[in-house]
């Protein structure tokens, strides 16, 4: 399940160091999260839908990489990173 263009331009703005920043590791968080949040939905719903909950495992566990990557370059932006998108360590 994909996000919309405008959902994921959104996220880019709100999590983006500068202008044309898509690939830090802030914004690929953001964005695997709502991703996250958007399988879980249809999950809920569709609980035989193995494919899917395959997909969400892999989003998970880049996700899971990405904050230990960012832990280790940055605790402040990782810390301030947990703050916004609400996510407990």
């Amino acid at each position: 399940m994909a996000l919309p263009k405008a959902k994921v331009q959104e996220i880019v703005k709100a999590f983006q160091f500068k202008e044309g920043d898509t690939g830090s590791p802030e914004v690929q968080i953001a964005i695997l999260t709502q991703e996250i949040a958007l399988l879980n939905e249809h999950l809920q719903v569709h609980k035989h839908d193995f494919h899917s909950k395959r997909g969400l495992l892999m989003k998970v566990s880049k996700r899971r990489s990405l904050l230990d990557y960012l832990a280790t370059v940055s605790a402040d932006r990782y810390q301030t990173l947990l703050g916004k998108l609400n996510l407990r360590r």
